[in-house]
């Protein structure tokens, strides 16, 4: 009976065990059901979406996947994995892709704001304009907020729509237009767990000197109120933010006093950028002021640009974890380090920059050649500088590069007074040694920088030629090694080098032509060969160069024509300098097709032909147009390389570099260049010099040339130009009014002009050419009486007397006419004469 209970009991046991488990299976599958179909974004957060996208323009198809019904697998959106609420929504603008809002700069739209659980929103540089929408402020679990405008900038009437972020820790309002929200720091005092805060280029102008108003502010890291307008000094309870790291006050319009009280606190300050203000001497007692704590934790440390006076500090050696020193663009003076020993703490130190005005020569950077210094520097920038040694008090040798910073990225030691062999450093990658006092050949082994990618050694006394190893730094991007004493011809080993973007080998004593394989590179932009004694036409494979936007080969010896290709294959080319050469015929009517041209250089040359219509349909001078040209390859912005261009302006040589791409000329002078000049000419309304002077030029100045807004200098000297000067140089331009007032030499020998703004009257000059004209006639009434009698005697002569000796019937006849003659007047005298003497 027992077993039979139990057997009962195990069989009862064995079917509820089974019913369980497929109740357990069953529920399984309906949940794997259920989560199939309900799995991802709620529809109405997917419509908000669908609709986000509806107002956007995405020329680069970045929302291609915001399609479907699961929106959180869209790129740029993520969901709770729980709720499936959208959490996060980021279309920051990358580069890799065009900006959403295209031009029409779409606000953000009311809706975003209905995200209930939103967590994360970045619309950083996406192209928004207009009005922050209030309704932003229902995010209440919002924890990263970044709209930084960048050149699409966004405005907001009041930030108390912030009060609403309780949970906000990164804010980032970048760029937007802030000027009219003076309470900023009391909307931004709500929010109590904010670490970062970014209002950079804000145009804040309010920064309250009261007691601390972060007061709920007690994990605040990060503030950065850089370029903004306080012109205010640094008010004491920012420096009492005990929890503060980084500290961004660069380009704010601060300016001393510094307040030394009010800097015990910072114990943990890891970054503090003061640069581009006006705090003046007190700058270098600042780091005296920081507690001693703040030894052990500040890394980055930028005083640049701000007047300060007085000599490098001893404070230097105390930074222990010092990684970036930045004191360029002062009025420093002394020796630093005072010794080597100076710098002996720092040895993390990667990046150090002391640039100074050319003005303010009064530092000394003081080392040794043998000095083995225990940091490693990534980033070297120490220009305008004297470098000394013990020995020398001008100038000195580096130390060995090899133990100076041989891992050094970035050396910049330009514009100072160094001596002996060129250097290398074997892991740099930007090389600037220009304008310095280094000697001798190139090293032969400089093709063993292999990360080289930019090498500026230019304004040096280096000579010899060039070595063949140049060609294996495959990653080299510029090369300039202008102003030098290198001879011998150009090497024609350039096709391994395919990233160079620009070379620079004018003024020094080269010969021999341009190698073909010069334009072997697709991506060089700019070619300056000029002052280096070349010869020969320009040569065809020059046309290979499609790329390039600036090419100077002026001052040498080529000769030939223009060739029609250079407006033909070389659409980009934006500044075109051929001056001083032996070039002849006329002027090519296709570098008229090349639109982004503004500055076309062909003076002093032999020129001739007449001055191409079309040059005033040249797009750049014609229009308002920035040209978007630059060398930014580089950490941090230093040791930046641009091009340069040696131009004549208002009769003086005179070399422009960073402002290059502003800078319109076109300069025909000293040519034989004859005809008209073109009143087409005057649509390059953006022109600023214009010399087409020493000429043959004919006629009038264009009626229209005082309404080129941006002409300042005109040089029309030497031609034959003539007539009254337009009234609109007198009533449009006064800039150019004031440039003839004050250089009226530059329309000299045009004896027929006249007119303000010229000194010479038009009445005098018109009744001094009647008087001239009678005194013309008179003088050709007299040569015509003169030329008629030489004429018409021989004419009369030959007339009768050939004739005569041509046809024997006529002369018969004449001489028989001569005899007849003479005997009738030989009677008729006869009979007189006896008929007075009967009387």
């Amino acid at each position: 009976m027992a077993s039979w209970k139990t057997t009962l009991l195990l069989l009862t046991l064995f079917l509820l065990s089974l019913f369980l488990e497929l109740l357990l299976v069953e529920a399984t599958i309906i949940n794997s059901i259920d989560g199939g179909m309900n799995k991802g974004c709620i529809e109405v957060e997917r419509k908000v979406l669908l609709e986000f996208k509806h107002g956007l323009k995405d020329p680069s198809g970045r929302l291609s996947s915001w399609v479907g019904a699961d929106c959180c697998k869209w790129k740029g959106a993520d969901c709770n994995n729980q709720t499936w609420n959208v959490v996060k929504v980021d279309l920051k603008y990358g580069g890799d892709f065009s900006r959403l809002g295209g031009e029409i700069r779409i606000p953000i739209p009311n809706f975003l704001g209905s995200f209930e659980r939103l967590r994360y929103l970045n619309l950083s540089n996406a192209a928004f304009g207009g009005m922050i929408p209030l309704h932003l402020g229902n995010l209440s679990q919002l924890r990263y907020l970044d709209l930084f405008g960048g050149e699409y900038q966004m405005g907001v009437s009041n930030l108390n729509w912030l009060s609403g972020l309780s949970s906000l820790k990164y804010l980032d309002l970048g760029y937007m237009n802030l000027s009219k929200t003076t309470n900023w720091m009391q909307a931004v005092n709500m929010l109590p767990f904010l670490l970062e805060l970014h209002l950079s280029n804000c145009e804040l102008s309010h920064f309250p000197q009261y007691s601390n108003p972060f007061v709920n502010l007690t994990s605040l890291l990060v503030i950065d109120l850089s370029y903004s307008n306080f012109n205010a000094t640094l008010p004491g309870w920012l420096f009492n933010i005990n929890t503060l790291t980084d500290l961004y006050l660069n380009g704010a319009n601060i300016k001393g006093p510094i307040l030394q009280a009010g800097l015990g606190n910072l114990c943990h300050l890891v970054n503090l950028d003061l640069s581009f203000n006006n705090i003046g001497s007190e700058g270098i007692e600042l780091v005296n002021y920081l507690p001693i704590c703040s030894n052990n934790s500040l890394e980055g440390l930028d005083l640049s640009k701000n007047s300060i006076l007085g000599s490098i500090p001893t404070w230097i050696g105390n930074l222990l974890r010092m990684k970036r020193l930045h004191l360029s663009f002062n009025l420093m003076n002394g020796t630093i380090p005072t010794t080597e020993i100076h710098f002996s703490n720092l040895t993390k130190l990667e990046y150090f920059s002391l640039h100074l005005s050319p003005k303010n020569q009064s530092l000394r950077f003081h080392v040794r050649p043998e000095w083995i210094p225990l940091f490693s520097l990534l980033y070297i920038h120490i220009s305008n500088c004297y470098v000394l040694s013990p020995k020398n008090q001008l100038y000195g040798k580096l130390p060995n590069s090899s133990s100076f910073s041989p891992a050094a990225d970035l050396v910049d030691l330009s514009f100072n007074r160094l001596v002996g062999r060129f250097p290398l450093w074997f892991n740099v990658t930007w090389l600037f040694l220009g304008n310095n006092l280094f000697s001798g050949p190139i090293p032969l082994n400089i093709g063993e920088l292999l990360s080289l990618k930019v090498l500026d050694i230019s304004g040096n006394l280096l000579n010899d030629g060039f070595p063949s190893s140049i060609s294996k730094l495959k990653d080299l991007r510029v090369i300039d090694l202008s102003n030098n004493h290198l001879f011998g011809k150009i090497p024609k080993n350039w096709n391994d080098l395919h990233h160079l973007d620009t070379i620079d080998l004018s003024k020094n004593k080269l010969s021999g032509g341009i190698p073909s394989s010069m334009c072997s590179m697709s991506l060089l932009s700019s070619l300056t060969l000029g002052d280096i004694n070349l010869s020969g036409e320009l040569p065809p494979s020059l046309q290979n160069c499609i790329k390039l936007h600036s090419l100077d080969l002026g001052n040498n010896k080529f000769s030939g024509e223009i060739p029609k290709w250079i407006g033909e294959r070389m659409s980009s080319l934006a500044q075109l300098r051929l001056r001083g050469n032996m070039l002849t015929g006329d002027i090519p009517e296709q570098l008229c097709w090349v639109s982004y041209l503004h500055i076309l250089d062909l003076s002093v040359n032999n020129l001739s032909g007449s001055i191409p219509q079309c040059l005033g349909n040249l797009t750049t001078l014609s229009s308002v147009t920035l040209l978007d040209i630059e060398f930014d390859d580089n950490p941090g912005g230093h040791g930046s390389y641009s091009d340069r261009m040696e131009l004549v302006v208002k009769g003086q040589d005179m070399e422009f570099d960073s402002i290059l791409p502003i800078v319109n000329l076109i300069d025909l002078s000293s040519n034989n260049i004859w005809g008209e000049i073109p009143e087409e000419i005057t649509n390059l309304s953006t022109l600023g010099t214009l010399n087409l002077s020493q000429n043959r030029l004919i006629g009038k100045i264009p009626k229209k040339i005082g309404t080129m807004q941006g002409l300042e200098t005109l040089d029309l000297s030497c031609n034959c130009l003539s007539g009254p000067s337009p009234p609109s140089m007198t009533n449009s331009n006064k800039q150019l009014v004031l440039d003839i007032q004050r250089y009226p030499s530059i329309y000299e020998a045009n004896l027929g002009l006249c007119g303000p703004p010229l000194s010479t009257n038009c009445s005098t000059l018109n009744d001094q050419d009647h008087k001239d004209d009678e005194e013309d006639e008179d003088e050709w009434d007299m040569s015509w009486f003169f030329i008629s009698m030489g004429l018409g005697f021989p004419v009369g002569f030959w007339a009768v007397c050939g004739s005569l000796a041509l046809k024997k019937s006529w002369r018969r006849a004449y001489f028989r006419f001569i005899d007849e003659t003479r005997d009738r007047l030989y009677v008729f005298t006869i009979v007189n004469v006896a008929r007075l003497k009967r009387r």
